[in-house]
């Protein structure tokens, strides 16, 4: 087997699976989800019909990924993040065609119990390349490559480089040294 399933776990038959991923206890993924190579998959996650997550990335435990949302490779999603997909829920009105989409872009770090929240049907929340949503967030709007956003609603509140280090007043990353530099309020690697 290229993968492992822990026993206690669902994976539907029309799941594309592939090499190197590893799904832990109680979790389930359901018709259609596409799941790149060396993913893991934490205890009790839920991979919604359709769902996409890139190579690379790592889910941590009870997190539901649901239908509408694209993880791109190499992203993190910290212990009991939420991802939405329906802007004004109601239990007796059925909104599955209005699911709305949130696409978090490559290297991007989501912190714990952080919850992101779809917009209405027809938009997408976008969260930029190797961002980083603090712990806690409740992100409503998009956020830039390398933005650095906290707060309830999130803000941007600075940058990170791509090591996940927020980064010095000069631009430069204290872990790695790599510079970066601002271009009409876009952050870029130098």
């Amino acid at each position: 087997m290229q993968y492992f399933v822990h026993q206690s776990s669902i994976v539907s038959e029309t799941a594309i699976i592939n090499a190197g991923v590893k799904i832990w206890h109680f979790s389930h993924v359901m018709n259609n989800a596409y799941i790149g190579c060396n993913v893991t998959l934490g205890q009790n996650v839920m991979i919604g019909e359709g769902v996409v997550i890139g190579s690379g990335s790592k889910i941590q435990n009870n997190v539901s990924v649901y239908s509408g949302v694209v993880l791109e490779e190499n992203v993190f999603c910290g212990p009991s993040c939420v991802f939405t997909n329906v802007a004004t829920p109601r239990a007796f009105i059925n909104r599955k065609s209005e699911f709305g989409k949130i696409r978090v872009r490559k290297g991007a770090t989501i912190g714990a119990n952080a919850t992101l929240v779809a917009p209405r049907q027809g938009h997408c929340l976008d969260i930029g390349e190797f961002s980083f949503i603090a712990a806690g967030s409740v992100v409503t709007r998009d956020v830039p490559n390398y933005g650095l956003a906290m707060g309830v609603p999130a803000r941007l509140s600075g940058w990170v480089s791509r090591a996940g280090e927020v980064l010095r007043k000069d631009l430069k990353c204290p872990r790695t040294q790599e510079e970066y530099y601002l271009k009409n309020g876009v952050l870029f690697p130098a």
